[in-house]
């Protein structure tokens, strides 16, 4: 059964979250503060957070900094605060999704969903044909980044724009493209946080990041991958 940690000190909410998601066939954990979840995260290992920014005894959005750090489960961020900065931020600190309150539990059951199929989908394996030539892979079982045999860890999003980039070497794809293949067209788009996602991978793969090898930025549209 898929586990769902819930992070919303709101009782109401989180009682009517509990309620919808476990009738969905969910495992449902909730906790109203950071220091439970962070017990939560170790104990209950959970497929995906739902996490609320406002919390009694943290800001929100260093523990979804935190979380991101320990684990690359999918992360939904739910808040009252609808500027864009605020959805940045949150996108910055590891969040893949950001559900602005007050939200349907429907729409938040979907976007679980997909990001959940999205971590199921197939990603075919490097061939085999010329391994010498394949410097940079996928483990699809660890869900990391495979560099020169080494394993690289990634955030959800991270690890599906590689899994794009590595099943398209070569093609071009447009910021907005990128967004829609990690999230879906419904889910918050900007690309100011692909710019980001963009960046984290770069560190993570590149010998100099600001002299990129493998993922080549084409002005005026967006990126290409070059194994």
């Amino acid at each position: 059964m898929t586990k769902i940690l819930v992070v919303e000190d709101d009782s109401l909410l989180g009682e009517m979250l509990t309620l919808y998601l476990s009738e969905e066939q969910f495992d449902v954990r909730r906790v109203e503060t950071a220091k439970d979840g962070y017990d939560a995260l170790r104990r209950f290992d959970p497929d995906a957070i739902v996490l609320d920014l406002m919390l009694p005894d943290a800001e929100g959005a260093e523990v979804c900094r935190f979380f991101r750090e320990k684990s690359p489960v999918p992360i939904i961020v739910t808040s009252m605060k609808t500027a864009v900065a605020d959805r940045i931020r949150a996108i910055m600190c590891g969040a893949d999704d950001y559900l602005t309150k007050p939200y349907s539990v429907q729409e938040l059951k979907v976007r679980i969903m997909a990001m959940l199929r999205r971590i199921a989908a197939y990603s075919p394996p490097v061939p085999s044909a010329a391994p010498a030539r394949c410097r940079i892979g996928l483990d699809l079982e660890r869900r990391t980044i495979v560099l020169d045999g080494r394993q690289i860890e990634t955030t959800f999003s991270e690890y599906e724009l590689m899994k794009l980039f590595t099943k398209h070497p070569g093609r071009v794809f447009s910021r907005e493209e990128l967004l829609n293949a990690i999230r879906g067209a419904d889910s918050f788009v900007n690309e100011r946080a692909m710019d980001v996602h963009i960046a984290n991978l770069r560190r993570k793969i590149e010998p100099d990041a600001k002299q990129p090898q493998h993922i080549k930025t084409v002005w005026g549209v967006g990126y290409k991958f070059i194994n």
